[in-house]
């Protein structure tokens, strides 16, 4: 699920030694932004080539260089082979099987495999760079299946059919996401198939790229839909007649969270001014405390806000890093090294895996609150229009706890797996990409689980008319009536939650609401 709403269409993202952006991977990723590889770059590029190519002569074997890989490292390849061997190696990882992965994760995978080659650490030639650029630039884009990583000796097979596609072999899509022959699309966009030299084919495959990749766009997503979490919790507060009076910034400074506050922040922000809050407060007012999916709402929210960002510092040290396998070191020696065991990356993948779950099962219980006449002070049963001649949201909370009870099956970590492979050598996997394919389920799933929420809130602050909802949440509902209607009788409901998936992914709801109560934290 896309939930990104800051285009950057057009801005050209460049290449450089230094780390990109999370927002240059969205920008080329999802928006399809050009990119250009720096001048200080490309001459790091061809400092190290420099380097490969001297060792190429040695009689000492040199892994990645003249020799074999993993378990079949111990044989010294000749020269008139080395070229065979680094073509040899692609074509033998690009072993993927399973669906094809969606085009903003290879595009992703791609750009960063880019920025470590433009590092100059890795000890491709110049050419091998500037194929992965016109790939991207082209919209080319190369099938890669589900199945295939490990985590572990990089994103092995994702990769392999990356470089295969720069090889003019295999299977891509073209910009127009047509199925395509690989030299055949290279071809008409005037790219030059790359003829694999030493070292290039094992430089080409050895990173974190794919995990990484799906981390980042992950981080960007899950920020977002943590302000709506926050949206549709204070719109459950607002239509269950709970109190506000539990966020207030003394109570929150008493456990100094930075997520906590930003989030207690952002509910008493979106309930500011409610003609239905102040209609139960005051002296005669019973409502001490809520239940804890109202009262603390920003507790949870909170802690998942520190987690995500703790996974950013993660990603932006990956991000930084030049992941590759053996390198070519600053003082120009080729070292072999275990940098690209995915194990960072695939533990904080998992912890927003269980972030998502956890806010969703909360959003799931206010939501069911609304339904239960035992619960929801004075509102239809379900909601229903005609209880019993109508169900109301009766089945929108099945569909949501479905899709809760699924977040806590993605939960369980992928990272705590490990099988070996390639003959006992790469005995202990960090299984990432495999978290990072749950993961962007799970991203998914939340935001239909909100979406449910948002219905749901909406149409019981509209049942407590003539009461106003706040001036944000009136803003919000007003939004969401143009593309999903308001209470009354039954109807078709698959497409209105869609809708309403739309309405949250794209950022529209989360705009309604800023609008009146400007940017969230």
């Amino acid at each position: 699920m896309n939930t990104d709403h800051q285009v950057r269409t057009g801005d050209v993202v460049t290449v450089g030694v230094d780390a990109l952006s999370f927002e240059d991977v969205v920008a080329v990723a999802r928006h399809d932004a050009p990119v250009e590889i720096s001048a200080a770059a490309l001459a790091e590029i061809r400092k190290s080539r420099e380097v490969i190519e001297a060792l190429a002569d040695d009689v000492v074997p040199h892994y990645g260089v003249s020799t074999g890989f993993g378990a079949l490292a111990t044989r010294h390849i000749p020269v008139e082979l080395r070229a065979q061997l680094q073509s040899s190696l692609v074509r033998s990882h690009a072993a993927g099987s399973g669906p094809e992965v969606e085009r903003e994760v290879i595009r992703a995978l791609m750009l960063l495999r880019l920025s470590t080659l433009a590092t100059g650490r890795t000890g491709v030639r110049e050419e091998t760079a500037l194929a992965y650029a016109q790939l991207l630039n082209a919209g080319i884009t190369p099938v890669v299946h589900e199945y295939g990583s490990l985590g572990c000796s990089g994103d092995l097979a994702p990769l392999a059919h990356c470089a295969l596609a720069v090889m003019g072999e295999g299977t891509v899509r073209d910009a127009a996401g047509e199925l395509r022959d690989a030299a055949d699309a290279l071809r008409e966009a005037g790219i030059t198939p790359v003829a694999l030299a030493e070292k290039e084919g094992l430089a080409l495959i050895n990173g974190t790229d794919g995990m990484l990749g799906m981390l980042v766009l992950a981080i960007t997503d899950l920020r977002h839909l943590l302000k709506v979490a926050d949206l549709t919790a204070a719109m459950s507060v607002e239509g269950l007649l709970g109190t506000d009076a539990v966020f207030a910034p003394e109570l929150q400074a008493l456990r100094p969270h930075p997520g906590q506050a930003a989030s207690a922040a952002n509910l008493r922000a979106v309930l500011a001014e409610s003609p239905i809050m102040a209609s139960h407060r005051g002296p005669d007012c019973t409502r001490v405390q809520d239940a804890y999916s109202l009262r603390c709402a920003p507790q949870v929210a909170g802690g998942a806000r520190d987690t995500v960002e703790h996974a950013a510092v993660v990603a932006s040290r990956e991000l930084a890093a030049a992941v590759d396998n053996p390198v070519v070191t600053l003082d120009g020696r080729v070292a072999s090294n275990g940098n690209f065991h995915g194990a960072p990356v695939a533990y904080v993948i998992d912890f927003l895996a269980i972030v998502a779950a956890d806010v969703a099962s909360m959003a799931e219980r206010r939501t069911d609150r609304f339904l239960d006449v035992a619960r929801n002070h004075g509102l239809n049963a379900f909601l229903a229009d005609d209880p019993g001649v109508d169900s109301g949201y009766m089945i929108a909370q099945y569909t949501q706890a479905a899709l809760v009870s699924e977040l806590k099956r993605l939960a369980s970590p992928a990272s705590v797996d490990s099988i070996p492979s390639s003959a006992m050598q790469e005995d202990h996997v960090s299984m990432g990409w495999s978290g990072a394919r749950k993961l962007r389920r799970a991203v998914d799933a939340l935001t239909r689980v909100l979406a449910v929420e948002l219905l749901t809130a909406a149409r019981g602050i509209q049942l407590r008319a003539p009461l106003a909802p706040a001036p944000a949440t009136g803003a919000v509902i007003d939004a969401l009536r143009q593309v999903a209607p308001g209470p009354g009788v039954d109807r078709f409901l698959a497409p209105e939650i869609e809708a309403a998936v739309q309405f949250v992914a794209t950022g529209a709801a989360l705009r309604a609401a800023e609008a009146v109560t400007g940017a969230f934290h």
